[in-house]
This record gives C-alpha cells, structure tokens and sequence, in this order.
C-alpha cells in the first residue's frame, strides 16, 4: 500500500526546493495569496484517479464531485478511489487534508504537482479541500464549445499555489421578500458564491412587502403575509402611482429551507436568515394585525420604502418573536441569526400606550432607547439559543445589545464606532457594496435602483478603515455585497446585477490587499465571461463600455467627459459622423462638441510603455 506520509513530504518539496518564476496573471479569481509555475504539465486521462484517505469521509465526497466535474468537461470516466486501496500512483489527482498547519487555518490549502507528475491539493480540513479544488478547475477552460469534440484527457498546468483567505466572513445577500425566486435559482446563486470562495449567504427573508419563511406556529405569516395583492410599476415617479394589479406571492416550506441549508453546506457555505423586527413588519402584521400599536387593519405592502406602522412592544409581540425564532433557529445550524433593525420609524411608537408604558417601565429616555430595548431583548434570547445577533447599523441607535455584530450600510462609520466599542463589524457600505446599483450608464441599463456602483468602484472598495488601530481592526470579520430586489423581478435580471460585480468583492475579501491589481482582475476576465456564457447566464459587460457624461455649455453645445474601465485605455474619438479606429484623435479629458454634432468613442489598450 503508497503510504500516506510520503505525499505530504513530495508536495512540500515542490513548493521549497524547486526554482520557481512568479507567473504572470492566471485565470483564478480570486487571485491567490501566492503562486508559481514550474516546468511541464500533468496529464489526466483515463489511468487517472482521484485518491483520498479512506478514513476521511467528507473528502470523500469531494473527490467524488470532482471527478463528476472532470467527467462532465471530458469522455473520461474518472473515478474516486480510497487511498487504502491504491498500489500505486501516476498522474492522479490526490487529495489530503491532513496538513496541520496553523498558517492556513481551516480554510487554507496547498496546490502542486510532485515529482511523479501527480497534482496535490492539501489542506488542514475539507473546507481547504473545497477551496483547492475550486482554484484547480479554473486552470481548465470553462467548457467546450457545443461544435467541439470532448477530450479524452486534461492537462493541468504545473503551477503551486499557496492559498488563504484574508478575511472570515465573505458574504453575498439576497433579498427574496420584494421578489420571490425559487429554490432551483437559490442553488444556483450558492453555485455561484461556492465558485469564488464566499462562506456566507444572508437570506433576506422577511420584509413588508412579503413573509417568505413557513412558521407553523403561525401559519398566516404565509397564509396571508406572503401574497400582495398587486406591485408597484417601475419607479412611481408619476403621481397616479401605477400598479400592475396582478397578486404577487411565494414562501418556502420548512423542508424547501432544509434542503437549501443543506446544499449550502455541501459547497462550505453558512446561510445567514434575516428576521426583520422591530420595523418592515407589514406583511406580519398583515397577518396578525395585534402586534401592531394600533392594531390596523394592515395590507401586505404593494409599494416599496419605509412604512410607520411597525411591531408594537407588548410581551404578546415579543412572545410572538420568540416563537419564530425558535423555528428559525431548529432550521438554520448557523451561528449567526439576522434581525433588520433597520429603517424603524418611531411615529407609531411615540403616540402608542402600551410603548410609553414600556418607556416608562424599563427606565428608557425614548423611542430610541425603546429601539434598542426590543434588540436587547431579541438578542437575550437569542443567546440563551447560543447564536449571535446580527443587525443592520442603526441597532447602534440607543446601544447597543452585547455581543451583537454591525453590518454597516450607511458608509463605513457604523461600523468604525461599533468596532472601537469592541463589537464584531461586517462592511457592507452602499457606496461599494450595493449590487442593485447600475454599474453604466442608466439610459443604456436595465432599471435599477439607483446609483452607480462600477466593477472597478466595487475593486477598489478596502473593508478595514483607517480610522482604526490594530486592535480595533481586528473587529472587522470581513465585508458583504448586498441585492435588494425591489427593481430585480427575475433571475436573469438578479445575475446580470452580480456578476462579474460578485468576482469583484470576492477578491476584495479573499486576496490581500497589496496582491490586489485591477489590470490583472480585468485580464482575468474573460475565463469567467466564457464560463458565464457557458451555464447560460445573464450577465454584464458594462467594463468595457465607455462612460460618457455631457454637461451643457454656456455658449451652447455640450462638454464631454469619457472614462473607461480598461486598463491602460487609450480614448480616441470623432464627432463628423466617421466611425473612429486608431488614427482618430485623442479624446482630451474634456471635449466641447456642438449641438448638432455625434460624438463617436473608440476604445483601444496601449501596446507599450512608450506609447
């Protein structure tokens, strides 16, 4: 029998004895922490096996994942054998995850290929595992075109990695309470995160314009909460306030969210559920009019925004909450519940009895007080569960409840004050992190939101503020990009808002900062472009759209501004009408250009340093 040892001993000689060169970019996003390329390459093909140690079952079943992967992109028909059954070894695929080295943690690994032309991939557990074999598939192309033969074998090339990550939380939310989308499509969103290394899923379940959750404590929640009877259309702006009347609803039954959880957690991934309270509770109190202070009557709401009426703070209310938490908790093994707190006005609160009696109890100075006495007490209950609280920044209004984590979304300076408080912080800023931003120009787009948040804004985004010393650094667990669905009705539209914004953020919070290169990001590219068109996905190719703004001038006509995404971007223009190319002049960085004039923009890289 090949025993086990040797490997770890072939795999560390590679990365320490060989003469490796730095490589130039590769296709992985995101970027590794380091990487080398060696000479040659190894070949799969039918000889080959993926090996495991028999004992550890849950490499097992990546092993054989992966072999279901290879087999899919080939005519090879691999195989994922137990290492104690293996006599000997050629060009396979091993995979161990006995490291037991502190420096990667439990997410870390090791890629290389040894002496015998075998690939390795080597990690302290089967979390480093999945996140190796990840980075190993992108070194394949993403598919065969349809008029292309499969092959009947893969070449790797023989580059190590080195990998971890930079931060423990890397999260990507979904809102599913503005617009309901299947459990086949929030496979397909987990697909995605699992492809570019997140570890978190926040589910944004419950709103006022829908209850997506099953509670069977109190069935109406879905009876009644998860069904409006009609939907604003498109933005309202006009005072008629345009509705399509048609009735709009969806909710997942308990085992449709176990089956999700569990398909999360095969690719590594924790579901995060968000509860909304104290306020977006219409679709609640919809349902159960008498957790409201004024007890209604209440609809499901057809439009989107803030509403006044919000949960009352009687111990019927709180008993309630309790109560579904207490499902939502047996349903999601996570440490980590979510409970809005967000965007809660206190005008009900200020005028309701049974709230100034509760002011007045509990020794409270006001609304505001009052805001973060219901999150104290969710928060106790929540720990008496063992899991932890997380809230939107505004749960610092009033203080805020112990041991509660900051998502911070109004910039970054909740999450500075929460930090220097000693509290956990996730960076979730609109500026950077809101993906139901247009990413171009709106008139060329598809309707969104608002704003303007561009792959390379998302890029550049940096989770850890200056502001704060290293210690209260250390409070920053990672950052989030956020889809809000009031203007993403479908899932082709949810795509076309992430990707490739979501490989953007990935990098951000995988990659250190000073590996972070955004020509080298672009140039990775188009392997992910291939790989979306690939599973048929809607997405965006805004970064190699020019940006033109215009701005009338005083004597008439209009100056334009031009900026483009592309690295090194040479901008060249016309404004007779011609279509420009490389001889056309260069566009200044503003351009006065008559009324009646078209101005034309061609976009090339510069060939070289002198250029």
């Amino acid at each position: 029998m090949y025993r086990f040892f040797v490997f770890v001993s072939l795999f560390l000689i590679v990365l320490s004895g060989c003469s490796p060169k730095e490589l130039p970019e590769i296709s992985i996003i995101p970027r590794p922490y380091k990487y080398w390329v060696t000479e040659g390459s190894t070949r799969i093909d039918n000889n080959s096996k993926i090996i495991y140690d028999a004992q550890d079952t849950a490499v097992g079943v990546l092993a054989e994942w992966l072999a279901m992967a290879l087999n899919s992109r080939t005519t090879l028909r691999l195989q994922a054998v137990p290492l104690s059954g293996v006599k000997s070894v050629g060009n396979d695929i091993v995979l161990m995850s006995n490291l037991n080295d502190s420096l990667f943690g439990h997410e870390g690994y090791f890629l290389g290929h040894n002496n015998r032309k075998t690939i390795i991939i080597q990690a302290n557990d089967a979390h480093g595992i999945f996140y190796g074999i990840q980075s190993l598939l992108q070194l394949l192309p993403p598919a065969p075109p349809e008029t292309t033969a499969l092959p009947d074998h893969l070449n790797f090339p023989a580059i190590s990695i080195q990998d971890k990550p930079r931060f423990a939380y890397r999260g990507m939310h979904l809102d599913v309470a503005r617009h309901f989308f299947p459990v086949e499509f929030i496979k397909q969103y987990i697909d995605l995160l699992s492809l570019y290394k997140f570890n978190y899923f926040h589910w944004h379940l419950t709103e006022d314009q829908g209850w997506r959750i099953e509670i069977k404590a109190f069935p109406k929640l879905t009876e009644v909460g998860s069904v409006r009877k009609e939907t604003l259309v498109g933005k309202g702006g006009n005072p008629e306030r345009l509705y399509d009347g048609q009735a709009y609803g969806g909710f997942y039954t308990q085992e449709e969210v176990r089956e999700v959880v569990a398909y999360a957690q095969s690719k590594f991934i924790t579901i995060i559920p968000e509860i909304e309270m104290p306020g977006h509770a219409m679709a609640a109190l919809a349902a159960y009019p008498q957790l409201g202070c004024t007890g209604g009557p209440y609809e499901v709401a057809t439009r989107w925004g803030v509403f006044e009426d919000v949960y009352c703070t009687t111990d019927e209310v709180f008993q309630f909450q309790e109560l579904v938490l207490s499902e939502v908790i047996e349903l999601f093994p996570g440490p980590y519940i979510h409970i809005g707190g967000d965007e809660v006005p206190k005008t009900r609160w200020k005028v309701c009895p049974h709230c100034q009696r509760r002011i007045k109890s509990e020794g409270l100075k006001d609304e505001h007080e009052l805001q973060s006495y219901f999150i104290r007490r969710v928060s106790a209950f929540l720990a008496s569960k063992g899991k932890k609280l997380i809230g939107w920044d505004e749960i610092l209004e009033g203080g805020l409840a112990k041991d509660a984590t900051v998502m911070s979304w109004r910039g970054m300076s909740g999450g500075i004050e929460a930090a220097r408080m000693g509290h956990d912080v996730i960076m979730t800023p609109g500026s950077h992190c809101y993906f139901d931003h247009y990413q171009h120009d709106p008139a060329t787009e598809p309707l969104a939101i608002g704003g303007l948040t561009t792959l390379s804004k998302v890029y550049s985004f940096e989770p850890v503020p200056e502001e704060l010393n290293q210690q209260e650094a250390k409070h920053i667990l990672g950052a989030q990009a956020n889809v809000w669905t009031e203007y993403l009705p479908t899932p082709a539209h949810v795509t076309y808002m992430i990707l490739p914004r979501m490989a953007a953020i990935a990098e951000v919070l995988w990659t250190p900062a000073e590996k972070k290169d955004w020509t080298g990001f672009y140039d990775r590219l188009p392997w992910h472009f291939q790989y979306y068109d690939s599973r048929g996905l809607n997405y965006s190719k805004a970064v190699d759209k020019p940006m033109v703004k215009k701005k009338s001038a005083a004597d008439g006509g209009y100056w334009h501004f031009v900026h483009s995404e592309i690295p090194d971007a040479i901008i060249h223009y016309t404004v007779d009408g011609a279509q420009p190319d490389s001889t056309s002049p260069l566009m200044p960085d503003s351009l006065l250009v008559e009324e009646a004039a078209e101005l034309k923009i061609f976009v090339r890289r510069k060939r070289s340093k002198t250029e």
